[in-house]
């Protein structure tokens, strides 16, 4: 069989990773390891010095924080269609339920520094909100049930202070609603970007060009690795932020 031209769920799956990567590369070893020391003289003896270097710094985590913006909305994306496509939503679920827990630790250590802090929980918690929203909305056809449920997701969103917390649940219905329909969908999740108010979440409006190009094909198979590579290379950051 003739492979499609453009980009099968597994290379975007491997495009949101590296720029989540990215982005955890400036959260973790630049905002928590290398500027503070710098911002502290610890690393440049002259305090102008030290400044320069440290503006520096900020560049190269300004560029790291931009183009990590496109991890998300692949993310999003692949959950949902990994949502229709599943033999076992309840697995699934259980999945996400199992690493979200296992991550945690790993989540609180790269970006805030301490084993446990319940001010913000990893992404993981998000994506299984939004799957456990797409089952309520499989069973619920009538809108008006359907927005209570998306205002109650959202709002567990809030109340466990998942990462991306409301936005990143309204990014998931979106996908949801607009499946049938390609374009639909990925313009609607280009526009989920401006949603903020910062400038650094509207470079997440470039991932709107690999999803594009999605030929609907889901490639090679890599259930676990993403599961794995969360937690693993969070405790990695973690530990060379620490040098």
């Amino acid at each position: 069989m003739e492979q499609q031209k453009g980009l099968t769920g597994s290379t975007l799956k491997i495009i949101a990773m590296v720029t989540m990567l990215i982005d955890h590369i400036g959260a973790s070893i630049l905002e928590r390891g290398v500027m503070p020391k710098v911002a502290d003289g610890s690393v440049m003896d002259a305090g102008v010095e030290a400044m320069k270097v440290y503006n520096r710094w900020k560049v190269v985590d300004m560029a790291c924080r931009g183009i990590g913006r496109i991890a998300f909305p692949i993310f999003c994306f692949l959950i949902v269609e990994g949502f229709f496509h599943t033999h076992d939503v309840r697995r699934y679920m259980g999945r996400l339920g199992v690493f979200a827990l296992i991550s945690e630790i790993p989540y609180d250590l790269a970006f805030r520094g301490v084993p446990l802090e319940y001010a913000h929980q990893n992404v993981f918690f998000t994506l299984l909100i939004g799957i456990g929203m797409g089952v309520l909305l499989e069973r619920n056809r009538e809108w008006p049930v359907k927005a209570v449920i998306l205002l109650l997701a959202m709002w567990l969103a809030v109340l466990i202070r998942s990462d991306y917390n409301f936005r990143g649940v309204l990014l998931i219905f979106v996908f949801y609603i607009f499946h049938e329909s390609r374009w639909l969908a990925v313009t609607a999740g280009g526009f989920w970007n401006f949603l903020y108010q910062g400038v650094i979440q509207k470079y997440g409006v470039l991932s709107v060009l690999p999803l594009a190009l999605y030929n609907g094909e889901r490639g090679r198979k890599m259930k676990y690795f993403f599961y794995i590579f969360y937690p693993a290379h969070l405790l990695l950051l973690y530990g060379i932020s620490r040098f």
